[in-house]
């Protein structure tokens, strides 16, 4: 979640010096192999950032994002939904909505 937000955060950038600044942050915080918060890519994306950060744009991380995204939505969202926290959390609600 974090990547995502670092990327649409970047996206808004207009100034070219913060571009490259935050997409130096982003590469380092999510991207690198030596950081622990790397997110889970493959290594066409991979080779493909490590190409755009010759010159950074506020794009450089769009097909990372898309990958992080499609994984989200293929398994960790569903897991969620069958986890024991979100069916403690939806019956919570639900009792509350009962009391109302």
């Amino acid at each position: 979640m974090l990547f995502w937000i670092a990327c649409e955060d970047l996206k808004r950038e207009t100034m070219t010096e913060a571009v490259e600044e935050k997409a130096r942050a982003i590469y380092d915080d999510f991207i690198s192999i030596l950081s622990p918060k790397e997110v889970s890519l493959d290594a066409q994306v991979r080779e493909t950032i490590n190409r755009k950060m010759v010159d950074p744009s506020s794009h450089t991380f769009d097909e990372a994002q898309f990958q992080i995204y499609t994984l989200m939505q293929r398994d960790s969202y569903p897991r969620f939904l069958n986890s024991q926290i979100f069916k403690r959390l939806q019956q919570q609600h639900q009792q509350q909505q009962q009391q109302h």
